[in-house]
């Protein structure tokens, strides 16, 4: 049994409370779960401040990121333009149309992990009462933590959380190892936070 109320100094209360929300529903119900879950949203919201992907690329940010999808010519071209960077980077791929339809920069990251791509944008979609495919601004503005948990739910983490390592359930959110170091540092807080009686 966790005593969330431990968390009431270490977490914004909007944040609080809508943690209250979730754990239950999509059973993030133990220590090991949560700290992971915290620690994860923690990091991709930059403290649960940030709630939409930041695309405001360099040329050398965009080269460096996604050097596959851009030359250098083309990286000059769409520097500092989110909308295009978004629309390309995410094209044809998550459910999302080609880049001139601009579903990449529509269903961008957004949440506090970052819920990305028509497909979870949809599946995600069938529990709200409100249409997020046609307002998907929500995600980040009424359900960052909701749509958080139902991706932490939709992917399975919770069992990776109870017999894997740091560096997998990132792998899982993340796609990679990006931040792991400061991953790693706010999931032993969390994890401190929640067994200390």
């Amino acid at each position: 049994m966790i005593d969330y109320s431990k968390l009431t100094k270490h977490l914004p209360e909007h944040v609080y409370v809508q943690i209250l929300d979730v754990v239950v529903k999509y059973k993030i119900n133990t220590p090991l779960r949560l700290a992971h879950f915290l620690s994860q949203c923690h990091h991709e919201s930059a403290g649960f401040n940030v709630v939409e992907e930041n695309l405001n690329y360099s040329a050398e940010g965009l080269r460096r990121t996604f050097k596959k999808y851009f030359t250098q010519e083309q990286a000059n071209e769409y520097a500092h333009n989110k909308v295009k960077i978004a629309s390309r980077v995410y094209a044809n791929r998550m459910g999302n149309g080609d880049e001139e339809s601009q579903e990449g920069w529509l269903y961008r990251g957004r949440g506090y992990i970052q819920l990305t791509g028509k497909d979870n944008y949809a599946a995600f979609n069938d529990l709200l009462p409100e249409d997020i495919i046609k307002n998907p601004d929500l995600v980040a503005t009424k359900y960052p933590m909701l749509s958080a948990a139902w991706f932490w739910d939709h992917n399975n983490i919770n069992d990776l959380c109870d017999s894997e390592t740091i560096e997998d359930v990132t792998r899982k959110v993340n796609g990679g190892l990006n931040g792991i170091v400061d991953r790693s540092r706010l999931f032993y807080d969390y994890l401190d936070i929640l067994k200390n009686v």
